[in-house]
């Protein structure tokens, strides 16, 4: 008794010494117990394959067609294919530079976007020019200044760029769009109007020294309209133009790493490509991504956020999928700016800014731990008149683009029933409202940081287990924020129909020695009372001399005619059994023929004939080399292998032939022309036609 009021004390004083180790307490008293819901951070710790059907787990196999950067990147391609849908309205686009195609095709992209970004300077920079005036001539008006401030066309230190560099972006642009409307395909490769590989080079550097440096193309303005109206043409077809801005950045990132590691942004091609280049390892967490950077994105507060989206998968046959309404926002932790390519700017991972002390500049309205609910967001919204946007355009957005997301994925996913996965979306949003999907993410953190996720994690978790658990007994009960997303109906999987195909035996082995070829070969008049098997010319192997197979094969289908014309007639009848079967045949040949003496097949008819077989039309090199061998037999001591009717119905025909120890008879489980191949000492061999 003292003994067990001691344990008990330890028992009750473990909790009350060692709050933090609490979890660990229940480990251990449940550790023999069989877990009937499994729930971890990594899905490789658990082999589910070995799990029982009323265990649940909350992964699922095989999820790095849309978990992982390269594999959403090249499944979103697939997107039209499965839904009526274009990738580009909702996820910038991405490519991976593992292959020397993806490469030339992201070099192609950049390219393509350098000549766009020029006719934007154009426009943008016209628009400023107005703006200027407009401000000085107020200003003039008011002070009386006769000096008003210079354009910087205008001035020394910016380097002039001459208008070809315009006229040149114009025709790429003009090329693009011939190629979405298809007006390229009757051209040439070797077409006038595409730029050499030297002129591609320059028309970059005039570009760099445009953006990045002290140039400006002279008489700009009088390009102004031909570059708005281009740029309207592309927009049209481009839903992608307006995230692109003019600096043409990208940004790179490690195909299967995640909490934001290695990843950077760069504005200039050579850099991305040498940067790829100078990694020589093979493995998949060093295959690189490159994905547009979205240059123009909401702010809040000149700062820049993204939008982190949890939704729950419970089956994938049906695809069910649970939305949650509750989401959160995170900031970055300096004010957004293109001039510095800096990930504290421009990369929202909590993983990066908790480690990144807020800028003084950054306004004194965002929260110190960088994180707003999406119930605070919609308050932003409506203070700005702009409180419908929530409801009407960016949850309803990011909704359409995990569906499509995941009908893509579906294919793909082992899909295992009584188990569940809750990701975690990544969203950012444009100038107008519109949200772009950056990746999804599995076993997504929850780990209380800040006050935000120290809510809605929790809250997130615990409403999955009314999902995945309560739900299950019963249908109405609560199932918290969460809301049913897609269900569509069962998809019905076809049956598998295997191949019955058997092979049994030993391999029959040509001659050492080559036999000389018979010409010439004659039957006495006492062989036609006597039953002949003989093995058809088409199931004979190829013979040991030095003929082609071609001549082979056309001298043994000339002489099938003959021989199967021929007039012996001996049946032989079936064995009784339980049921009374017709008679079957050793193949005679007076009573059977070639269906179609020009194209034989393996159907025959029966004809009524009392011909003799006439020697002259076996007289002939190859048969005769099986001829030399055949041998007379009379019934076989085992009978051949019934057909299995059912019904007592009539068997189909066989022939037994002899050809070096070996009897050959029809496969009656499968059509006439099969055989089974029989060996007195080694048994049946079964084989195809």
């Amino acid at each position: 008794m003292d003994n067990k009021n001691s344990e008990t004390k330890e028992n009750q004083e473990i909790p009350l010494e060692r709050l933090d180790d609490i979890h660990d307490v229940m480990s251990r008293l449940v550790k023999n117990e069989m877990p009937y819901l499994l729930w971890t951070i990594k899905r490789d710790v658990v082999d589910y394959h070995s799990l029982s059907c009323e265990q649940m787990l909350n992964h699922y196999g095989k999820t790095a067609s849309f978990t992982t950067k390269i594999g959403l990147c090249l499944n979103m391609r697939s997107l039209p294919w499965y839904v009526q849908a274009n990738p580009n309205t909702f996820f910038p686009r991405c490519y991976g530079l593992c292959t020397e195609s993806e490469k030339q095709e992201f070099l192609d992209d950049f390219r393509r976007t350098v000549a766009s970004s020029i006719l934007k300077w154009v426009v943008s920079h016209q628009n400023y020019y107005s703006k200027i005036k407009s401000k000085s001539k107020k200003e003039e008006a008011k002070n009386g200044d006769p000096n008003p401030p210079k354009d910087p066309d205008d001035t020394d230190k910016f380097q002039g760029l001459s208008g070809q560099l315009v006229d040149t972006a114009c025709k790429v642009c003009h090329a693009y769009l011939g190629q979405l409307e298809h007006e390229d395909i009757d051209k040439s490769e070797t077409s006038t109007e595409a730029l050499s590989e030297e002129e591609w080079n320059d028309l970059t550097k005039q570009y760099y020294l445009l953006v990045h440096g002290n140039a400006f193309i002279s008489d700009s303005r009088s390009y102004f309209s031909q570059c708005q109206a281009l740029l309207s043409k592309i927009s049209s077809v481009n839903p992608q133009t307006d995230i692109d801005g003019i600096r043409n950045i990208w940004i790179i990132k490690p195909a299967a790493k995640s909490r934001g590691r290695d990843i950077v942004c760069m504005d200039r091609v050579e850099n991305i490509l040498e940067l790829v280049a100078t990694d020589n390892q093979t493995s998949k967490d060093n295959k690189w991504v490159v994905q547009k950077y979205i240059e123009t994105p909401m702010l809040i507060y000149d700062t820049k956020f993204d939008i982190r989206q949890w939704f729950l998968v419970t089956d994938w046959n049906p695809l069910t999928i649970w939305f949650y309404k509750e989401s959160y926002l995170r900031f970055s932790t300096q004010r957004f700016s293109l001039d510095k390519l800096d990930s504290a700017i421009h990369l929202c991972n909590n993983s990066i800014q908790r480690r990144l002390k807020n800028d003084k500049e950054r306004s004194p309205l965002l929260p110190g731990h960088n994180m707003w609910t999406s119930t605070r967001f919609q308050e932003y919204l409506q203070k700005r008149g702009r409180g419908g946007t929530w409801g009407s355009i960016i949850y309803p957005s990011m909704k359409r683009a995990v569906t499509n997301a995941m009908r893509v994925a579906q294919d793909h996913v082992e899909a295992r029933k009584n188990s569940f996965e809750l990701y975690g979306a990544d969203f950012i949003l444009g100038r107008d409202f519109k949200p772009w999907l950056i990746e999804i993410n599995s076993s997504p953190t929850m780990h209380p940081s800040t006050p935000v996720t120290a809510q809605l994690c929790a809250q997130v978790q615990e409403d999955t287990i009314k999902v995945v658990v309560d739900r299950k007994l019963d249908r109405n009960c609560d199932i918290g924020n969460f809301e049913l997303l897609w269900r569509q109906p069962a998809v019905e999987l076809p049956p598998f129909n295997g191949s019955d195909l058997c092979v049994e035996g030993i391999s029959v082995k040509k001659a050492k020695k080559q036999m000389p070829p018979i010409t010439n070969l004659s039957f006495s008049d006492s062989l036609s009372d006597t039953p002949i098997k003989v093995r058809s010319p088409r199931a004979l192997p190829d013979p040991a001399v030095g003929f082609s197979r071609t001549t082979l094969r056309q001298d043994w289908k000339r002489e099938e005619a003959k021989v199967l014309s021929a007039t012996w007639s001996v049946p032989v009848m079936a064995d009784e059994g339980k049921c009374q079967a017709k008679p079957d045949y050793t193949f005679p040949f007076s009573n059977y023929q070639h269906g179609d003496s020009k194209a034989p097949q393996s159907t025959f008819t029966r004809v009524q004939s009392t011909k003799h077989l006439d020697p002259n039309l076996i007289s002939i090199h190859q048969p005769a080399l099986v001829l030399q061998n055949m041998k007379t037999m009379e019934r076989p001591q085992s009978p051949p292998p019934e057909a299995s009717s059912g019904n007592c119905g009539e068997p189909v025909p066989f022939c037994p032939f002899i050809f070096e120890g070996f009897q050959l008879y029809p496969n009656l489980r499968r059509r006439p022309s099969s055989c089974i191949l029989q060996s007195r000492a080694q048994g049946w061999i079964r084989g195809m036609p």
